[in-house]
């Protein structure tokens, strides 16, 4: 097991840190709140990830909307 650089032997070092300096009773709380953290930045970087995507996209459909309008406009000045 291998998370972020840390091995199985570092986490149990942690955990048990964490046992001790938090105490049974605030280790579920501190663990439900972490979780909650990570979540809203999952979302968020998952927001912005969209947003950039949209972004990036944005301007070649907006050029191959230009494209589109020319080339009707020619077609309709051939037809004239």
């Amino acid at each position: 097991m291998n998370i972020f650089g840390v091995g199985l032997p570092e986490v149990t070092v942690i955990l048990v840190l964490a046992l001790l300096i938090f105490g049974p009773k605030k280790l579920p709380e501190l663990g439900k709140q972490l979780g909650k953290t990570l979540q809203s930045l999952k979302n968020a970087s998952n927001e912005f990830q969209n947003e950039l995507n949209k972004a990036v996209n944005e301007p070649e459909n907006i050029e191959s909307n230009n494209i589109n309008s020319v080339n009707e406009s020619e077609n309709d000045n051939k037809d004239s």
